[in-house]
C-alpha cells in the first residue's frame, strides 16, 4: 500500500510562496537539475556559485569584500527559505529564532518577500 502524502488543513498567507515553484517556473531549473544539486553539500554549493561568478572575468573579484558581505547573502537566503517553507510569517519567525516585529523589519530589508511577486501580473508565482 502507498502511504499518501498528508493533506495541509490551514494554508496561510505564505501558502503560495515556493522559490523551487517560482524557479521552475522561470525556467532556471529542473526535476535533473534538483537531483544533482541535492547531492550537494551547503558549502560546496556555495563555493561553487562563487567560482561560476567569477568565471568570465578571469576569476577576479577584485573590491568585493565577500567575507563581509556573506552574511548579507545568507540572511537574505533564510528569509526566503522561511517564506516559502511556512505557513504563515509568524511561523517563519519563529523558525528563524525572531519575534514578529524583528522578522517583519529585516523580510522588509532584503525584500524577500516581493521577490514571490510576479512582476508582469502582480501576483504570487506558484
Amino acid at each position: 500500500m502507498l502511504w499518501k502524502k498528508k493533506q495541509r488543513v490551514y494554508k496561510g498567507k505564505n501558502f503560495h510562496y515556493s522559490l523551487r515553484n517560482k524557479l521552475k517556473k522561470e525556467k532556471k531549473i529542473s526535476d535533473d537539475f534538483e537531483i544533482m544539486l541535492n547531492k550537494l553539500t551547503l558549502e560546496e554549493l556555495i563555493a561553487l556559485k562563487l567560482e561560476l561568478s567569477v568565471y568570465n572575468i578571469n576569476n577576479k573579484l577584485y573590491n568585493f569584500p565577500i567575507i563581509s558581505n556573506i552574511i548579507y547573502i545568507c540572511k537574505d537566503a533564510c528569509f526566503k527559505y522561511a517564506l516559502s517553507s511556512c505557513r504563515t510569517k509568524m511561523e517563519a519567525a519563529r523558525m528563524l529564532g525572531m519575534n514578529g516585529q524583528q522578522f517583519t523589519e529585516e523580510v522588509r530589508k532584503y525584500k524577500a518577500e516581493s521577490y514571490f511577486i510576479d512582476e508582469e501580473t502582480n501576483t504570487t508565482s506558484w
